[in-house]
């Protein structure tokens, strides 16, 4: 029997909890606020109090709470037999997809890898911000190309996160462990990964983070002739941006292969300058070509189209943009000359087969009637498949000519991003690129002369002036 004691201590137990979460709210002025309270009568075994709160603010939460469970009278009888109390709270996810599951047969993959590609831009933002000011965090490779803490951190991450989910799926990756052992980075990449893993109570110890890496490196898998699934991840695409600090572009990128089909890719890019016209509502000031640096994340799954969003919660003022989904699209460009392009920084234009009937600017005010508009998209390949998939660039060349190898990694999620756009990718004789063509390891492509990269529109005009250049 509860007394009407107990029930009086309960109730105000109970109205005080909810007060505090209400003091606690303070501050946030949300929009609307909607509190149901339902108090019944006690019984003899039960005392069923029930709070219920949902409060809409701008951006997006949803607060929860609730005390107590209990069935009415006219009720089947609970099997509880204590007071039970339960306090959460539950935010909806920014980053849930803009399709529904039924319709996505890659649906769970493309879900998980968001989340940790998310997880990984935060890494490298964090290692960003401490980059001149602690020793070790910036390196350079035998080839000199410079590779930071964040570019094993996120390898490290993405290895974690996804073989805990997808334990039978091999990875396929830029990095291995041996160049932190030889230089001592070992402990700063545990440090920035546990920071960031979702290992729960564990502790990742230094073999741990080196085995992940080392999962995706190239003596861990031997693939074979036949088709195969695996992850294609490029841990940060454009390290040499990534150094240069928050103005220039870098990309996580992160691919899933099935049967020697990609079918899904995700692309992180925390330094993306989103541009916004216009106005919102008529009690939201108003904001004409703002840009702000919002980062982007690009989605992509096979039959579902190209999707991104920003990555961060961009603000303007007192404005907070809107973060929703936004469906992709290639640009509609149908002539050579009005076409914007994108090369690689360590190529010029003039090593370009067009450059001998058309002549660059980067001028987009004054582009004249031979010339066209190069872009410049700062470093690694990934970020001019974002350009072209966005529908900011039309063409992006690379030359197969001047690399000794050209890597999965760096097209791989580019690659599906601009299928499903409406843009085509091949090689400058108009094959498709063949994913495995190095049998054994599935790190190395073999485009013909070059690697070209359209809106589909114009790709068979580039081609022709390909061959006859």
């Amino acid at each position: 029997m509860i007394g009407a004691s107990s029930i009086s201590i309960s109730r105000f137990l109970i109205y005080s909890c909810l007060l505090a979460t209400l003091v606690q709210m303070k501050g946030r002025q949300p929009k609307t606020h909607f509190i149901q309270v339902i108090d019944s009568q006690p019984t003899p075994f039960h005392l069923a109090i029930s709070i219920s709160i949902s409060i809409s603010i701008p951006a997006m939460d949803v607060l929860r709470y609730s005390v107590g469970s209990r069935f009415p009278k006219t009720h089947r009888r609970s099997s509880f037999r204590a007071f039970h109390c339960q306090c959460f709270f539950a935010k909806r996810s920014s980053l849930s997809l803009p399709f529904p599951e039924h319709n996505a047969k890659h649906y769970k993959e493309l879900q998980a890898a968001v989340n940790v590609v998310e997880s990984a831009c935060r890494l490298c933002v964090d290692v960003q911000k401490s980059l001149f000011s602690i020793d070790g965090k910036v390196v350079q490779k035998v080839d000199r190309t410079p590779v930071t803490v964040a570019d094993f951190g996120v390898q490290a991450l993405i290895s974690l996160e996804m073989s805990k989910l997808f334990p039978s799926i091999p990875l396929v990756a830029e990095e291995d462990s041996a160049f932190l052992r030889e230089n001592n980075l070992v402990d700063a990449v545990v440090e920035v990964v546990a920071d960031k893993s979702a290992s729960g109570d564990k502790q990742l110890s230094q073999d741990d983070v080196l085995k992940a890496i080392d999962r995706g490196g190239s003596d861990a898998y031997v693939f074979g002739s036949r088709p195969a699934t695996y992850w294609v991840l490029d841990p940060i695409d454009g390290t040499r941006g990534f150094v240069k600090g928050s103005e220039a572009l870098y990309v996580v990128g992160l691919a899933l292969v099935v049967e020697g089909e990609i079918v899904l890719g995700v692309m992180g890019c925390p330094n993306w300058q989103e541009e916004y016209s216009g106005k919102f509502t008529s009690n939201i000031q108003e904001y004409n070509n703002t840009a702000t640096r919002s980062g982007v994340i690009m989605i992509s799954h096979v039959g579902r189209g190209t999707w991104r969003k920003q990555l961060w919660n961009a603000q303007i003022g007192d404005v907070r943009m809107p973060q929703n989904w936004i469906r992709c699209f290639v640009d509609g460009h149908h002539l050579i000359h009005g076409a914007r392009f994108c090369i690689p920084e360590s190529q010029t234009w003039e090593s370009m087969p067009l450059s001998s009937q058309f002549n660059a600017t980067t001028d987009a005010e004054c582009v004249e009637g031979k010339q066209v508009l190069l872009v410049q998209t700062c470093c690694g390949s990934l970020c001019k498949y974002l350009m072209v998939a966005s529908g900011r660039a039309s063409v992006f060349f690379q030359s197969s000519k001047t690399q000794k190898t050209i890597k999965v990694w760096d097209h791989a999620v580019g690659i599906i991003c601009v299928h499903e756009a409406g843009g085509k990718v091949t090689d400058w004789r108009g094959s498709q690129l063949d994913l495995a063509a190095d049998k054994a390891e599935r790190r190395v492509i073999f485009p013909s002369s070059g690697i070209l990269v359209t809106n589909n529109s114009i790709h068979n005009q580039v081609l022709e002036m390909i061959s006859s250049s």
